[in-house]
């Protein structure tokens, strides 16, 4: 079994597709101000509004993504206004991970692992 999608839910799809496809650096592919496609990779990334209104209070979710350079997500990040919770971080597990809000308050987590773990 694999997961075929993530979907984020939103009362402003366009707004908050755009800042997906900022961060993850996708180019525009339409859609409407219902339902858009960030990414369709082996697991979809998508934006939706079913007409229900959204309190946007982060409510159990997290989305993380891994990065080959994670200094320069961050320095993307801090362009872009994003509201940055932790920088990046070494972990004893052998990875550097940073967290930050998206525009609906979704806690998001960017990860890249060290290619050696004796540089944690």
């Amino acid at each position: 079994m694999k997961i075929g999608e993530v979907c984020l839910m939103t009362n402003d799809v366009p707004r908050l597709a755009a800042f997906y496809r900022q961060l993850l650096g996708v180019e525009e592919s339409g859609g409407d101000e219902t339902h858009q496609f960030v990414l369709t990779e082996e697991t979809a990334l998508t934006v939706y509004n079913d007409g229900t209104g959204k309190n946007n209070r982060n409510q159990n979710i997290c989305l993380a993504f891994t990065v080959d350079d994670i200094d320069k997500e961050y320095d993307k990040l801090l362009s872009i206004g994003a509201r940055i919770i932790e920088p990046p971080a070494k972990r004893p597990w052998g990875a550097i991970n940073m967290s930050f809000y998206d525009p609906d308050n979704n806690i998001v987590c960017l990860r890249s692992f060290l290619k050696n773990t004796e540089e944690i």
